[in-house]
């Protein structure tokens, strides 16, 4: 038989709160859907309820924003108090133009607004709430990895996900940001062709293919935070997601 994958999304999901257990919101939804998780499946989670989850959300009204904050949103007319979170949230300021800040997280993530949204936050009525990144999605990820393998006895791979843009293509595609139970690279170097060729420098980044994928199903308005993947080809492990992170020599963008 030819290879092939499934992807499906997890629904049932509740509006999920700082201090929920996230896992086990995820393992009731997929039991109460008739998904059953099993050996070798993949667990796609949304960033944003992960964020929610472990409290990584910020109310605006209780930000004061710097000097520097005011002058970069009044250029563009942007909150300035969004924009200070985002600088807080930053480790570097990669460039700014056109009211777009690309920024360098602590996780060595280089994206736009250092990874602080508004979209699917929720919130208090009446208040502005951002979301800030997960601190440690790596963390995020194996807390879900491990309470599926105590409730249910299955190993499975976990991937925390975001959209991040790209520098040379427009649109935007989901990307891991967090990953436990799976090596996130697929290293092809010293394999042959199909033409007897060796591969020298093929390296698939894996779970940013399978982040894209689940956002097929997930989407972006759906309110659905979360698939499963079956059949996908992937090295379990324990590398987090610091293999995908070009290091700083090797960054022609830097």
């Amino acid at each position: 038989m030819p290879p092939e994958i499934s992807v499906i999304a997890i629904d049932g999901i509740p509006e999920v709160r700082p201090g929920d257990d996230l896992a086990a919101l995820l393992l009731e939804a997929a039991s109460a859907q008739g998904t059953a998780i099993a050996n070798g499946d993949l667990l796609v989670i949304a960033q944003k309820v992960v964020s929610k989850a472990e409290g990584r959300i910020v109310d605006l009204a209780t930000v004061e924003p710097s000097p520097l904050a005011v002058e970069i949103a009044s250029e563009h007319g942007r909150d300035p108090r969004h924009t200070e979170v985002v600088l807080r949230e930053s480790k570097r300021i990669v460039r700014m133009d056109r009211g777009v800040i690309i920024a360098e997280t602590r996780h060595g993530f280089r994206c736009a607004n250092a990874g602080v949204d508004a979209s699917n936050v929720g919130g208090v009525e009446g208040r502005d709430v951002v979301a800030l990144l997960p601190l440690d999605p790596d963390a995020s990820a194996r807390a879900v990895m491990k309470r599926a393998r105590a409730v249910l006895g299955v190993e499975i791979g976990v991937i925390i996900s975001d959209t991040f843009g790209r520098p040379w293509r427009e649109g935007a595609v989901n990307v891991a940001i967090g990953a436990a139970g799976i090596n996130p690279l697929l290293d092809y170097r010293g394999q042959e062709d199909a033409y007897g060729r060796p591969l020298r420098t093929t390296t698939i980044a894996v779970a940013d293919e399978l982040a894209s994928a689940a956002e097929l199903v997930m989407g972006k308005a759906a309110q659905r935070p979360a698939a499963l993947i079956r059949g996908a080809r992937y090295d379990a492990g324990p590398s987090g997601i610091g293999p995908l992170i070009r290091p700083p020599e090797r960054d022609l963008f830097r």
